[in-house]
């Protein structure tokens, strides 16, 4: 690894990195400092301390809720894409059923999620069914725009060699939409995490099954603070791996053609 690339990757970064550690060493000092009690705000290394008796209990807890997450991730981006699809070839169906993709979007999900659960009989299809809803609207406008934003110049040249739709959706809209498509995507994943625990904290599920919802509720009850922040700190750590593997996976797909992933040349 030559050093440009060492220092164009520490430039990238160390920033953020620097400054969770900066942020972390303000809070560590500010609890000892004032003598902060734990059930009000723990320490980091009070945090860190529970993280290492709980881990166990407390990363099965994450695998079940990433579980959620996943399938509801993956849903949403079948079943959006599938309707922008659908919405790009008729500008009247669009109008008719679009606004019903709005009413999903607004719609709190801890108002309908109990329905849900009462509807499908098994919690996890319950649970991922609330989450899928929560991370549909992104990938549906996304898709469907990019679809739409093509080059007229381009679209112009399809008519002209008599383009079929099939061949003009394969080899210049579903191009044209990528960039827009991935964008939805890096949205989509987060809005199913924040589903899937959103969801599993309606439910209340308990026992081995049990998400990290539940266990910011238990430790909530018995007043065991720094485990809610292990929990709420893994939910975050899990959101921020999420987005980095789908921006990894848009400059995976776009980095050598498309402009929006390209890096300047120093």
């Amino acid at each position: 690894m030559t050093p440009l690339v060492q220092s164009a990757r520490f430039r990238e970064v160390g920033p953020p990195v620097l400054t969770g550690l900066v942020l972390l060493g303000l809070w560590e000092g500010t609890c000892r400092l004032f003598g902060i009690p734990e059930f009000l705000l723990p320490a980091p290394s009070a945090v860190a301390r529970v993280f290492a008796t709980d881990a166990p209990t407390l990363l099965r807890a994450l695998l079940s809720t990433l579980e959620v997450t996943v399938m509801a991730f993956g849903l949403a981006a079948v079943v959006g894409t599938l309707v922008a699809f659908v919405f790009v070839q008729s500008r009247a169906v669009e109008r008719s059923l679009f606004p019903y993709a709005v009413m999903l979007q607004v719609t709190p999900v801890v108002a309908i999620a109990p329905l849900i659960i009462i509807l499908v009989k098994d919690t996890r299809l319950a649970l991922v069914a609330c989450a899928a809803l929560v991370a549909l609207f992104p990938v549906i406008s996304n898709t469907t725009l990019g679809l739409r934003t093509v080059d007229p110049g381009l679209a112009n040249l399809f008519a002209l060699h008599k383009a079929g739709p099939l061949q003009t959706l394969v080899r210049l809209r579903i191009p044209s939409a990528l960039p827009l498509f991935f964008a939805g995507l890096r949205i989509s994943s987060g809005l199913a995490l924040i589903g899937a625990v959103v969801a599993e904290f309606v439910a209340g599920t308990g026992g081995t099954g049990s998400g990290l919802a539940y266990e910011i509720l238990q430790s909530g009850f018995q007043l065991d603070i720094p485990r809610m922040f292990a929990a709420l700190f893994l939910i975050t750590a899990a959101g921020v791996a999420l987005f980095l593997i789908m921006a990894g996976l848009t400059r995976l797909a776009l980095g050598d053609w498309h402009e929006s992933e390209r890096r300047p040349e120093r």
